[in-house]
């Protein structure tokens, strides 16, 4: 059963978001139709997806807001400003040093932003009645289509969202619900002619504006891919050892960015540029207790130090030879592969 709501109904569940330290919140229908669903079958089609296999598993669920719920009528899309209090596109300038994504130099935002969505569930709940569900983007929910429709910006060339008041950097949560919520206005395209995300692109990852082929894309490559990097990549890595955030970084409505309030998701000094030596030497306690509550540690010691091998390689630091032939006699054949990589490409 559905039911409608009032606009101090509504006005109520925008305040709970902004109490709850949301920086965006909109509302979206989610009976409407849906043309994402055309260009994930279109992406999938094309093996873009690369080994994410999930991606093709859940394609069905993906295709509608929906397929997750047959009864949700509208969404609650939340955003959380993770602006970085630095450019950073300055981190790859010292190559003996690693450039880390900025959504994982902090804490997993995962479960930050679950526990708000829980309490901003409850909260509209226990008001106004209905059924909720929340999603994170571990979820088969395309948010970001999601976050268009409810207002909270545009998907851009590179197919990320952009915020006329947070640039690139909001991270997204979603609340479905049974109520009627009137929907905001959705996001209009303000890309007009630039084209900055897709030029800087180290692999030329896009295949057209709008269009990103995965498979060569560096956070793909350094956070979901398995094996060997193929060679042919390895180069444009430079010193990225996880993600990558050319494409976030040069959009020119970042100059509206403010730094996140977050404290848990400022970056960490130990994070901010490591030296490449001290996290090729990681061992699997070491790496965990580095990465205690980051993003990071799903990936595992072995694919992180493999990506890590290769920015030595790319450094052009003669120092770091010793470093990548301590990495010859890894356990993991792969880190293996990547130190005698890196000690070729030292070598010239």
């Amino acid at each position: 059963m559905t039911t409608s709501i009032s606009d101090s109904d509504a006005t109520f569940i925008r305040e709970e978001a902004a109490r709850l330290g949301f920086d965006a919140c909109g509302f979206a229908r989610v009976d409407a139709p849906w043309p994402a669903a055309a260009r994930l079958a279109e992406f999938v089609a094309a093996g873009r997806h690369g080994s994410m296999d999930w991606i093709e598993r859940t394609a069905e669920r993906r295709a509608h807001p929906r397929a997750m719920w047959a009864d949700a009528r509208s969404a609650i899309l939340l955003g959380l400003n993770y602006g970085p209090d630095r450019d950073p596109l300055a981190a790859l300038q010292d190559r003996s040093s690693a450039a880390i994504s900025v959504y994982a130099q902090g804490d997993d935002y995962h479960e930050l932003i679950k526990r708000r969505l829980k309490r901003l569930a409850g909260a509209a709940q226990a008001r106004l009645g209905g059924e909720v569900k929340v999603f994170v983007d571990t979820a088969p929910l395309m948010e970001k289509p999601l976050a268009q429709a409810a207002g909270l910006g545009w998907q851009g060339k590179h197919t990320n969202l952009v915020s006329r008041e947070f640039g690139s950097w909001l991270f997204l949560g979603a609340v479905l619900t049974t109520l009627e919520l009137a929907p905001d206005a959705a996001g209009e395209d303000h890309c007009g002619a630039c084209r900055a995300c897709l030029d800087i692109c180290p692999t030329n990852a896009f295949p057209a504006p709008y269009q990103l082929d995965a498979r060569a894309c560096l956070s793909y490559l350094t956070i979901e891919h398995a094996g060997p990097i193929p060679e042919r990549h390895r180069a444009a890595l430079g010193n990225r050892v996880y993600g990558c955030d050319d494409c976030l970084a040069v959009c020119p409505w970042n100059k509206f960015a403010s730094v996140s309030h977050e404290a848990a998701l400022h970056a960490r000094e130990a994070l901010r540029s490591p030296a490449l030596a001290e996290l090729a030497a990681l061992d699997d306690a070491a790496f965990r207790a580095l990465f205690a509550k980051s993003p990071i540690k799903r990936i595992g010691r072995e694919r992180f130090v493999r990506n890590v091998l290769y920015a030595i390689g790319n450094s052009g630091d003669a120092s770091l030879v010793p470093v990548a032939q301590a990495r010859l006699d890894d356990a993991d054949e792969v880190v293996r592969e990547a130190a005698a990589w890196a000690l070729a490409r030292l070598a010239g």
